[in-house]
């Protein structure tokens, strides 16, 4: 871990569910010494799928075995006064506390920026909430799909106006996530002028809207609202995802020289016009070029395909499955698909650290932790408890 970029850097994670979790994962991943507070009975998503054999290891699901690799794990009864007084203690030796409660919780709670830095006054806190910690509707509840949708999102993804679709992978709620592992390293770095800590607050929804990016200019400049357009692109064309004879490929001719060389692939003579060797031809004639090349590719596999679409520069790609994803040579050569280990020896996989670094680039894996398992250690190690100050904490059920 002290290779790692940010060793040295202790958090406090206060998160349940995806978005805070996988945001406290990230940093943990980049070396940061990582503490998973929980309550005394563990946080939400310790049981989920926990009891389902195809999606369980060692009584743990795939969402807490993946998400809270590298943490250590310390059990606090936060509604106590003296287990308030414990995490205090915490706050004192760390750099950062993350959250993903409810807006007003911490605040409740006692745990908010306004209560910790009088602790800590170079503490720096992170609440990922749906909407915010203020505004006219900050208070409203919000999991991924609520953001997704309050975003705009839905409303251009699928092929069908009348039929919405998120995202399969949930954009709302690893949005929030990487946002906050921004924020969090922008307010370390500028703690170092400062000397002082300071909140960040982020909004899955304020995430959902800067991800539609270049897309809401161009709403503002046209005034209109854009449709769902499935796998197609509203410039480029061909740009979509073609059947073949074994599944789906994608090709994305964004050029016209691109265009030039795919002609010489599929030699088709009806897409041989001098009116689609430029983008405003090709754009008026989308479904009937489409067509044109859906009839061609179906007639091969995949990789005949592709291997002649890389060998003229095309971009082009599979439609991959999660199998085919999960053991491209490319994915296995970058280290993204990992071991997680559990206590008690047992394996599996999940996915790796995309951040990757040249100098400070060791990667490591240590398994969710168990229920509370590091309670002791990081009371005795990081705050110099007794063993009777344990044992006393422990009989009045504050910590486990």
């Amino acid at each position: 871990m002290k290779n790692k970029p940010l060793a040295g850097i202790r958090i406090i994670d206060l998160t349940h569910m995806l978005s805070g979790p996988y945001c406290g994962m990230i940093l943990a991943d980049l070396g940061a010494d990582t503490i998973k507070v929980e309550p005394l009975q563990g946080e939400g998503t310790r049981k989920l799928l926990a009891n389902d054999p195809e999606n369980s290891l060692s009584g743990m699901g795939a969402y807490f075995l993946t998400l809270n690799r590298n943490k250590e794990s310390v059990c606090i009864d936060l509604k106590s006064a003296q287990g308030l007084q414990v995490f205090y203690d915490l706050v004192k030796e760390a750099d950062v506390v993350l959250n993903n409660f409810g807006a007003g919780v911490p605040k409740r709670l006692g745990i908010d920026y306004e209560h910790l830095k009088a602790v800590n006054p170079r503490i720096i806190t992170c609440s990922i909430t749906g909407f915010g910690n203020a505004g006219p509707n900050y208070q409203r509840p919000a999991f991924d799909q609520v953001a997704q949708a309050t975003g705009g999102g839905m409303s251009i993804t699928g092929a069908d106006p009348s039929h919405p679709v998120r995202a399969g992978i949930p954009i709302g709620d690893l949005g929030g996530g990487m946002f906050a592992v921004m924020g969090i390293q922008s307010a370390l770095l500028e703690r170092e002028r400062s000397g002082i800590g300071q909140d960040v607050d982020i909004s899955m929804l304020d995430c959902q809207i800067s991800m539609l990016n270049y897309m809401a200019t161009m709403y503002f400049l046209s005034g209109k609202d854009p449709y769902p357009i499935g796998n197609s692109h509203f410039v480029h064309v061909p740009y979509n995802t073609f059947k073949v004879a074994d599944g789906f490929i994608v090709i994305a001719v964004i050029t016209d020289n691109f265009w030039q060389n795919l002609k010489g692939v599929v030699q088709i003579p009806e897409l041989d016009k001098p009116e689609f060797d430029t983008q405003p031809g090709r754009w008026a004639a989308q479904d009937f070029i489409n067509s044109q090349l859906n009839q061609l590719l179906a007639t091969q596999p995949a990789q005949f395909w592709l291997d002649k679409l890389m060998a003229a520069r095309i971009p082009c790609a599979p439609v991959n499955k999660f199998s085919q994803a999960l053991s491209d040579e490319q994915v296995l050569f970058r280290n993204m698909v990992v071991e997680l280990k559990t206590a008690d020896g047992k394996t599996t996989k999940g996915p790796g650290n995309p951040i990757k670094f040249s100098r400070t680039g060791e990667e490591s894996f240590s398994a969710a932790p168990a229920l509370g398992e590091h309670t002791h250690s990081v009371l005795t190690r990081l705050l110099g408890y007794s063993e009777a100050q344990i044992d006393a904490l422990r009989a009045a059920k504050v910590i486990c």
